[in-house]
């Protein structure tokens, strides 16, 4: 009994998709925060001409201020344009940005669109229940895999940025284009050796987060058979269904059975109603069989009307075993069935 509460198994398709319909689903934030920086990196490195253009046009434009005296006006003039610049230079990338947010997100689970996780819970916001979480195994280990992240990527990334804060005095001589395409070779660097230790720590928390994942979604032995007692309905329920449907079936058999031509028996335990219409099938048709209980009623049912018993144990044995009702009987004993039928018309005629 305890083996059955045990969550043990791999989770059902209908359970993922119905965690899925409630919000539930794998979701990694630093995969989708290296697959975002990988593309803010790649929108800077083809958007810089323009960026740089733009930056290079605000610069002479506070230069060509220098001793324009400042009122209200002009400092409002000034506040525009610096705006304007401003957005036109950080609008490509922030739309980038947040396009690949959006396919980070696709690439992990899929479209999703669920309003259930808009629904007031006020579990959410119960103060005990939130202190511990807070203070939870799992949020400890969140917290230190994020600092060790935070660490080693700034850790990396201060190296390289103290190397190039060396060349300063050299490239204060340079013009300011010049200075640009420095600082965008030396940001180019940083960016791709930080991406590169992201990466890494994503891949990790993909495979963890996934793994959490299906790990919470487990379910006990008992859990399989009720879902699939729900899916399928109640055996007790599905068994009066196809008992009342063999009722039925069987009530059918036997109205027909008054219109074969011949019944054919073991003679106790077998018996096959046969009957042969050339117009409508190539072969006879079996309309009906049963055995035991069942053979009795159709032999019953064939001497109130008249119809031909014949016995032959053999060949009832065969149709029986060989032939579905409202089937045609196979080719192999097509011989054997047309001695009894020849029988039956030769005695019809007498």
């Amino acid at each position: 009994m305890a083996d059955d509460l045990e969550k043990t198994e791999e989770p059902t398709a209908k359970k993922i998709e119905d965690a899925r319909k409630e919000g539930n689903v794998p979701k990694s934030q630093d995969t989708s925060g290296v697959i975002t920086l990988f593309v803010a990196i790649l929108a800077f490195l083809m958007l810089f001409p323009f960026m740089s253009e733009h930056v290079v046009w605000l610069s002479r434009y506070y230069f060509s201020l220098i001793g324009t005296p400042l009122d209200k006006v002009s400092m409002i003039d000034i506040a525009l344009v610096t705006a304007r610049e401003v957005f036109l230079i950080v609008l490509p990338v922030a739309l980038s940005v947040a396009i690949a947010g959006i396919l980070a997100s696709l690439a992990q689970f899929g479209f999703l669109f669920t309003t259930k996780a808009l629904i007031p819970d006020l579990k959410k916001i119960d103060p005990i229940k939130g202190i511990k979480n807070l203070f939870s195994l799992k949020k400890i280990i969140e917290g230190i895999k994020v600092t060790l992240k935070s660490f080693t990527a700034l850790g990396i990334g201060f190296v390289f940025f103290f190397f190039f804060t060396m060349e300063l005095p050299t490239v204060a001589l340079f013009g300011l284009g010049d200075q640009m395409e420095w600082l965008r070779d030396k940001a180019i660097i940083i960016a791709f050796v930080m991406l590169l230790v992201i990466f890494v720590f994503a891949m990790i928390d993909l495979i963890i987060v996934r793994k959490q994942y299906f790990d919470g979604l487990k379910m006990s032995k008992q859990e399989i058979k009720d879902e699939m007692k729900n899916m399928e309905g109640d055996p007790l329920v599905k068994s009066k269904i196809r008992q009342i449907q063999m009722q039925a079936s069987r009530k059918r058999m036997m109205a027909a059975v008054p219109q074969a031509d011949v019944v054919i028996t073991n003679p106790t335990h077998y018996a096959v109603a046969l009957k042969y219409d050339a117009e409508k099938s190539h072969a006879p048709i079996v309309v009906a069989k049963g055995m035991d209980h069942i053979a009795l009623q159709i032999k019953k049912i064939a001497r109130e009307h008249n119809v031909h018993i014949v016995q032959n144990p053999p060949l009832a044995r065969s149709l029986y075993a060989e032939v579905e009702v409202d089937r045609s009987i196979p080719e192999s004993l097509f011989a054997a069935v047309a001695e009894v039928l020849a029988y039956v018309y030769k005695m019809n005629r007498k």
